[in-house]
């Protein structure tokens, strides 16, 4: 997997501009991911790629329209040393993996193994320990999202013998 590199504040607008909130399609939202911040990503990003970036990635609106987009261009992880904490919902909400790693050093084109089984991300390998993702937040993320998480849900026997 190999790293695009992003600063610290890199806030939603950034990620999807606002003039295409009226999408919600990921793939047309991934035409215009980084529009204007970083033109070459979209023309470069490869399916399994991943962000690494400072601190308070995803800052600014709770608009669910930046993960997405992320995701329509190929993006399953995103390591940041920290996220806006609406974003690092709306991820695991749509399906990609938010890794908060406060140490993680790496430049655009780095080489990038992430191993959160084993806590850690191996960035030309080098180390860096991560915060571990919660479980029941993991198996979201890897149901796809919460949709496909909540439809993936069988039926639940109640005490009583009904069902909901």
């Amino acid at each position: 997997m190999r790293v695009w590199k992003f600063g610290d504040d890199i806030d939603t607008d950034a990620i999807i501009p606002g003039r295409y909130l009226t999408e919600y399609d990921p793939r047309e939202l991934a035409k215009h991911v980084f529009e204007g911040t970083n033109d070459a990503f979209r023309a470069g990003v490869q399916e399994g790629d991943v962000i690494v970036a400072g601190r308070n990635f995803g800052c600014g609106s709770s608009r669910e329209h930046a993960p997405l987009a992320l995701k329509g261009a190929g993006i399953k992880v995103v390591v940041a040393r920290s996220f806006a904490r609406i974003f690092y919902r709306n991820a695991i909400n749509t399906g990609i993996l938010p890794i908060i790693c406060p140490e993680i050093d790496a430049a655009d084109g780095s080489s990038i193994e992430v191993k959160s089984d084993e806590g850690c991300v191996v960035v030309n390998g080098m180390r860096y320990a991560i915060e571990p993702v919660p479980p029941f937040l993991r198996k979201i993320v890897d149901a796809g999202g919460l949709v496909a998480f909540a439809e993936g849900l069988e039926e639940v026997e109640t005490c009583t013998g009904s069902r909901r």
